[in-house]
């Protein structure tokens, strides 16, 4: 199914769309839309992550310890906050040593999706993580990188020992043949988790704020025909509801950023833990 293009993407395949074309040539790769060979997901990624790079030089710029400023804060919230769900306050609860050198990693992971999720609040923008293969992604990178911390911690033989519950005793062993594919299996199975829950979170967002904005403006256009009146008077719903719906997907964006920030902490809690 062709993916949905706004404007910017259009505009970007406009100018860009006939060097990817010559670029996935290269690469014996056949784009799934040869109109629009740059998708609406990968336009949308790279937005987030220049605005993601421009807020972050305005926000070195403008570090200070005695005024900080509201961007400032914001970020500091961010990383440690009072209630305890920021990054930082995150690592530390779940891995209980070397947090601080997992942060920008999962910050980075963090801010993106966080990013992400909130650009579909602008009418010119898409959620990039609205595509499934963003978040799958974002899962991919996590699930290779908390096991590769598993493996520095531990070293490759006793971190894939862990899979099977670390055995000692011969009936240790005999039960770790049973064990160690259960668990790999159940590892694994984190990336589809991780991939599910944002993107369906997302999409069924943006699907509801779609379906009852559209809703509401065919009644209005419906009352219209009736009675200039009558149509002002339902026109207030197509108005004033889409602002609830707003709120709702920046509390699902914020929400689903703050789970892409727990799991991957207690995942690299779970696989740099010294006891199984």
């Amino acid at each position: 199914m062709a993916e949905h293009a706004t404007g910017l993407t259009e505009f970007v395949n406009h100018y860009l769309g006939r060097f990817a074309l010559v670029l996935l040539s290269w690469l014996h790769v056949t784009p799934e839309n040869p109109g629009t060979p740059i998708p609406e997901h990968v336009v949308m990624g790279v937005v987030v992550l220049i605005l993601g790079t421009i807020l972050a030089l305005l926000l070195r710029s403008r570090l200070s310890v005695e005024k900080p400023g509201a961007t400032q804060q914001v970020a500091e919230l961010l990383l440690t906050n009072p209630l305890g769900f920021g990054i930082k306050d995150l690592l530390e609860e779940n891995v209980h040593h070397g947090a601080l050198k997992l942060i920008p990693f999962v910050g980075s992971i963090s801010v993106f999706v966080l990013l992400s999720n909130l650009l579909s609040v602008i009418p010119v923008f898409a959620a990039p993580t609205a595509n499934k293969s963003v978040p799958l992604a974002c899962a991919i990178l996590t699930f290779l990188y908390f096991n590769w911390q598993g493996v520095r911690h531990h070293g490759v033989g006793h971190y894939l020992l862990t899979f099977a519950g670390s055995p000692r005793k011969l009936g240790d062993w005999l039960l770790a043949i049973l064990l160690f594919p259960v668990e790999i299996v159940s590892t694994s199975a984190r990336i589809l988790s991780l991939t599910v829950r944002l993107w369906a979170n997302i999409v069924a967002s943006d699907l509801l704020y779609m379906i009852f904005l559209s809703l509401f403006s065919i009644a209005t256009v419906a009352a219209w025909s009736k009675s200039p009146v009558f149509g002002v008077v339902v026109a207030v719903l197509p108005a004033t509801i889409p602002v609830a719906f707003i709120g709702l997907h920046i509390f699902v964006a914020i929400i689903q950023s703050y789970i892409f920030t727990v799991l991957p902490s207690v995942y690299l809690g779970m696989a740099t833990a010294d006891e199984h």
